[in-house]
């Protein structure tokens, strides 16, 4: 990679950080989204997304906890079977064609629900209960995808936890940082497992998303047009999963 490379991918991997932190994401379909974009090498996808996953979710945990944002009650069941799966997710190898099959799919369900979290809600603050086995069944299953193609798997558990109304939704955000963060280091942990290395660019690639991630977090706090970004991010995660689907898997 030529040095004005490295320059335009730091730039473009602390622009992503920046809007998804400042919209409490940690950021993985976006780093997913801008490799796939760049034409990375599949087998350098999985790894980078997790340690900059890592990075990012560990920011957003620390602020959400700090502000009492968090319900363990509820975060335990999930995590408790997503560890596990995420680790063998992440422990398996696909072949590239079918990575970008399954994360081209990932990219545009990740699309579709960055909008549906937005969808403006009921007022009504009922709190249910959820039952054991929805939390171990949901987070099994989102563990695996998360571990398998090198995610963390918030963009899909905050809109069930928020929809089936087992916490708040201020809660819900704690919640699913600290799931990014524990699935993360699970899936990571399970690819250097298997023997797999990591892109050695990535030492570049990490001060831009702490940058990122830093500076989203802040403007987070402040009154920003939050549909805009929403609608960018949509048009990249799209954008790039179907650039996966209808491009690369027909070269």
């Amino acid at each position: 990679m030529t040095v004005e490379g490295i320059i335009l991918t730091f730039l473009l991997f602390a622009a992503i950080a920046t809007l998804y932190s400042s919209v409490g994401h940690a950021g993985s379909s976006g780093y997913l989204a801008l490799m796939a974009l760049l034409s990375f090498a599949p087998e350098t996808i999985k790894p980078t997304s997790l340690v900059l996953n890592i990075i990012v979710a560990s920011i957003a945990s620390y602020k959400f906890i700090k502000e009492g944002c968090f319900d363990k009650k509820v975060f335990f069941p999930f995590v408790f079977s997503s560890i596990p799966m995420a680790f063998i997710g992440g422990y398996i190898t696909l072949n590239p064609k079918y990575f970008k099959l399954f994360a081209g799919l990932f990219l545009v369900i990740a699309a579709i629900l960055l909008i549906v979290r937005e969808v403006p809600r009921s007022k009504e603050t009922e709190i249910k209960k959820m039952q054991l086995q929805y939390g171990l069944g949901i987070g099994g299953a989102i563990g695996l995808i998360s571990g398998l193609i090198g995610v963390g798997g918030g963009i899909f558990l905050s809109p069930i936890i928020i929809s089936a109304k087992w916490t708040s939704v201020k809660k819900a955000s704690g919640i699913a940082a600290m799931f990014i963060l524990c699935n993360s280091v699970a899936g990571l942990s399970g690819h250097l497992a298997g023997l797999n290395k990591i892109d050695h660019y990535i030492i570049f690639w990490i001060p831009a998303v702490v940058l990122g991630g830093l500076l989203g977090s802040y403007l987070g706090t402040v009154k920003l047009n939050n549909k805009i970004i929403i609608a960018c991010l949509f048009l990249v995660l799209l954008t790039a999963g179907l650039k996966f689907l209808l491009v690369d898997l027909l070269k």
